[in-house]
């Protein structure tokens, strides 16, 4: 099963990108997360954060980037059906190796239209070309 967590880009430059992923109670994964009181998982949220990532390094070689490490990981606000994640993340640095380091953020955009400071998750995370391990 694969997951689409990009709804919309909103803005998008070589080393940033601002993207949503609106979240629906129609969503399968909320029906066990948790069943009484719904809420984007924070896997999910950490792939959202990767899959902008990977768009907005599309253009600068293997378009098969994978997630490497993760540090300083910190998770906030829930994010509801009805609400959206709003995700921005930064590239801070090309290790020249093909790993890129980057910085996420992901904050709770409520009634598509209302911004909150209420952050859902952040952290600095490493992107990498998939390995390709000798048969």
């Amino acid at each position: 099963m694969k997951f689409h967590l990009i709804d919309t880009v909103l803005e998008q430059s070589p080393d940033r990108i601002v993207a949503i992923k609106q979240v629906s109670l129609t969503e399968e994964y909320l029906a066990d997360h948790f069943p009484t009181f719904p809420v984007l998982p924070g896997v999910l949220m950490v792939e959202a954060m990767v899959q902008a990532a990977r768009r907005m390094l599309a253009d600068r070689g293997d378009p098969r980037l994978v997630l490497g490490e993760v540090r300083g990981l910190k998770f906030g606000s829930f994010v509801r059906p009805g609400e959206a994640l709003l995700v921005e993340v930064t590239l801070k640095s090309d290790t020249g190796d093909g790993e890129y380091v980057c910085r996420g953020t992901g904050r709770v955009l409520r009634h598509d239209t209302e911004r909150s400071d209420e952050t859902a998750v952040s952290g600095r995370f490493t992107m990498r070309p998939i390995r390709n391990t000798p048969p």
